[in-house]
């Protein structure tokens, strides 16, 4: 590539392949079945020499491939941070709305407030390419004042995630460990997946 900055996901793109392939191979097998009169014939039996064992190379590459990925897989941190840093106050909008009826105040006249506001701070990050000031139209605007000393509760971003953390935590005790505990022995030797490219 002549954009030297840019990291090649060539692995990503061979797996997205490598699955619509797979899905597709699935198809071959019903239009096989959908013709079939089940009278003992074998004009099946060409198409199940390849298909068959094509549908499991390709799944084994594919499940490699996805296990190398995974396996180098690197989280930038302060790049989530400023993600959630830009879109969190619009997703705050709702609470914020909330907190003021709470505090007394009207939720027409405070939906109709923080929808200027958000669409002021909207143009900045989109028109401009600024940082999302939203939090700080709101606690520039004396109307939200009632509120002011929630603001910071009202953006903590775990209070926008539901219970997802139980119910990975769930999953994974009650699927994956229960699908994975017959191959203990042989999973404590997995090797790192590597791929010639």
């Amino acid at each position: 590539s002549a954009m030297a900055y840019k990291r090649n996901p060539m692995r990503c793109e061979r797996a997205c392949s490598l699955a619509r392939h797979l899905m597709v191979i699935y198809q071959n097998t019903l239009m096989t079945s959908s013709i079939q009169w089940l009278e003992r014939t074998l004009d099946d039996s060409a198409n199940r020499r390849v298909t068959i064992p094509e549908a499991f190379l390709t799944a084994d590459i594919l499940l490699t491939t996805l296990q190398n990925i995974s396996e180098g897989l690197v989280v930038y941190p302060s790049v989530i941070k400023r993600r959630i840093n830009q879109e969190l106050p619009f997703m705050a909008t709702e609470n914020i709305i909330m907190a003021m009826v709470k505090s007394g105040g009207d939720r027409q006249e405070c939906h109709e407030r923080i929808r200027v506001l958000s669409h002021l701070a909207g143009a900045v990050v989109k028109e401009q390419g600024g940082d999302n000031d939203l939090i700080e139209r709101v606690r520039a605007d004396v109307y939200f004042q009632p509120i002011w000393n929630q603001l910071e509760a009202l953006l903590d971003p775990t209070t926008f995630i539901g219970r997802a953390p139980e119910q990975v935590d769930g999953f994974v005790r009650d699927w994956v460990e229960p699908a994975l505990d017959p191959y203990k022995a042989e999973l404590e030797h997995v090797k790192t997946a590597e791929l010639s490219v």
